[in-house]
């Protein structure tokens, strides 16, 4: 797409997202960034950092969401837009989708990723086996005892949905 299409903030927070990836490879991790702005303004910031802190869920875009959340007091970041250093892997583009984000700009594509060793395929293609055929097989193990938190909820008549 045209930079022209791209608005100077869009430029200006996917650089940040970019120089955040950068620097964080400087202080030992991984080669993300992400920012989460609202009507403009920065809400949160997050870099990927799986390697400090031994969590492989702690990428640059789930950092980002745990903070603005944090931050906001809400689990909707509804309104907001996500820039990134790189396309979404699909672990976070579902944290995105259940976070309720307006739009994601991403720099760096999958295939980008793959070059360096940072590819997702495999996921895509476990998503599209069978779950009895997946590397890690998924077993539905039917029972009378699991539903009653279901059926709890559905009745609790103040809980709040999401």
């Amino acid at each position: 797409m045209d930079k022209k299409y791209f608005s100077d903030a869009d430029i200006h927070f996917m650089q940040l997202a970019s120089d955040l990836a950068s620097d964080n490879i400087d202080n030992g991790g991984g080669p993300f960034g992400a920012v989460i702005v609202r009507d403009g303004e920065i809400v949160s910031t997050g870099v990927n950092t799986v390697t400090l802190t031994n969590d492989p869920t702690a990428h640059a875009e789930v950092n980002a969401i745990r903070a603005a959340c944090a931050s906001e007091k809400t689990f909707s970041l509804k309104g907001c837009v996500v820039y990134s250093s790189c396309e979404p892997c699909p672990m976070c583009l579902s944290a995105l989708y259940w976070a309720g984000v307006s739009r994601i700009y991403y720099g760096n594509t999958q295939e980008d990723a793959d070059k360096i060793n940072f590819s997702d395929q495999f996921i895509y293609r476990e998503l599209d086996k069978p779950k009895s055929e997946r590397m890690i097989p998924c077993i539905h193990m039917e029972n009378d005892y699991s539903i009653r938190a279901f059926e709890k909820w559905a009745a609790k008549e103040d809980k709040v949905e999401y």
